[in-house]
């Protein structure tokens, strides 16, 4: 079998596309949409209500208009979950992932709201108790056991998706169980036409109302379920080798077919699903860690899990099937002529193909725990001496090659550092620490440019 280095010197690299303003504007773009269906929900509202009158009047309509907006933000919710291309390149997956858990959090509660409010208006005009009107709505209202059923789910997804929830999960358990979003949708979907006043009498409405979710789902069923399927068969792709490169980081070198069309980029990651006893039913996110070619992909990835320790002991010919590219994380998003390159543990994965890639001057800085820790320093010396550029190592141990991660650590390595524009990969706190630094150092919030691994 030939060595990955072989494969490595029989590629070619692809230029980086031409910068392109998308990343400027459709998220601004993205975000008028969102506030303006918004307005557009309560304005329905609005024209359907001539006047409210009395206590009870105040908190059922309260609880109307929490109700649109509840049912417009699960509409949202789904858009923004579906991978759409546009959204993924030119908002980037980070910025996606916390209007996610943003929209998710306004989710939840308006769904409180809503339901707290109608149940204390209906029972204020009706004189009953709230436990007596809870037992009405549920048992007798057209798709109320439905609805409340997906209630309850949705909460349920909500209190899983928390912080502090969150990081007691292993990704792949919080990713399946957060498809019981789709499920909570659906049950609560059809009570918002047959029970919602502003729905129950107005045809345009009721078809406005499915148009949006109809859309929100072709979406879905498009790129996260029906691509994924037609690139796997389009593209064939395989492992050829796997290849150690540090204490548990390996490399994963992946051929198929016509790879070219994926239109992937230096810094994306793909969602990669590897056709493997144990593996097969879920997709990880790795970034790639070398330049995209028609030939072939490459990942490396640290064991801090099932999924990725698993890799380790993959087959060659093992069939993989990746979607994607995803992320914005890429040449489009500098601004100025010198770029910083500050990676963290196996954060360099990304960066290591930007280093190669990014024309003009170009400065790296890796941070590790140990020097057995730095994976890829060779490839990255062989970058820097090849394109006349700069790469600085930094480990906790031994002390001598330490450096702080402070604005004055930074200025020592790189001393024009806030003339650049900075791309930044690694873990949370890593990062957090990281942009508090580069903001010290005089670099703008507009020019740090990160991804994060956090889920």
């Amino acid at each position: 079998m030939a060595t990955t280095s072989a494969y490595h010197r029989r590629t070619r690299t692809r230029p980086p596309r031409p910068v392109v303003p998308s990343h400027r504007i459709v998220p601004v773009v993205a975000q008028l949409l969102i506030y303006a269906g918004a307005a557009a929900v309560v304005g329905l509202w609005w024209i359907d209500t001539t006047s409210v009158v009395g206590f009870a009047g105040w908190l059922t309509d309260a609880g109307r208009v929490t109700g649109l907006l509840a049912g417009y933000a699960c509409a949202v919710l789904l858009g923004l979950m579906s991978r759409f291309p546009l959204l993924e390149r030119a908002v980037g997956s980070d910025r996606l992932a916390r209007w996610h858990a943003l929209g998710g959090r306004y989710t939840i509660s308006l769904t409180l709201a809503h339901t707290m409010l109608i149940i204390l208006g209906y029972a204020a005009t009706a004189h009953v108790n709230v436990v007596s009107q809870t037992s009405t709505f549920v048992f007798t209202y057209p798709d109320m056991l439905k609805a409340t059923a997906g209630f309850l789910l949705l909460v349920a997804t909500g209190i899983v998706s928390a912080r502090a929830a969150r990081r007691r999960l292993r990704y792949e358990t919080w990713h399946y169980l957060h498809f019981a979003t789709y499920l909570a949708i659906f049950l609560a979907f059809f009570h918002q036409l047959s029970d919602g006043a502003d729905f129950v009498a107005h045809r345009p409405a009721q078809l406005a109302w499915y148009a949006l979710y109809i859309g929100v789902t072709a979406l879905l069923v498009w790129y996260r379920f029906l691509t994924p399927l037609r690139r796997a068969s389009r593209h064939r792709l395989s492992v050829v080798e796997v290849q150690p490169e540090a204490p548990g980081v390996v490399s994963v070198w992946m051929t198929g077919r016509y790879l070219d069309e994926l239109g992937a980029e230096p810094g994306q990651f793909f969602r990669w699903r590897f056709l493997a006893r144990g593996m097969w039913w879920t997709a990880n996110p790795y970034s790639l860690s070398a330049p995209p070619t028609g030939d072939f992909l490459r990942i490396t990835v640290k064991a801090v899990g099932g999924h990725s320790e698993a890799l380790a002991g993959l087959r060659p010919g093992t069939r993989v099937w990746a979607e994607g590219p995803y992320g914005a994380f890429t040449a489009a998003r500098r601004t100025a002529r010198k770029v910083l390159l500050l990676a963290g543990g196996v954060g360099i994965t990304p960066l290591r193909a930007l280093f190669e890639t990014l024309p003009g001057d170009v400065t790296m800085i890796y941070r590790a725990r140990r020097p057995e820790d730095l994976a890829l320093w060779q490839e990255l010396d062989a970058i820097a001496v090849d394109r006349g550029a700069t790469a600085h190592y930094v480990v906790d141990e031994p002390a001598e090659y330490s450096s702080p991660l402070t604005a004055s650590g930074l200025a020592a390595l790189v001393p024009d550092v806030a003339e650049r524009d900075v791309y930044l990969c690694g873990p949370p706190g890593m990062t957090a620490a990281a942009i508090s630094a580069l903001q010290a150092a005089g670099v703008p919030r507009r020019r740090i440019h990160h991804e994060s691994f956090a889920f």
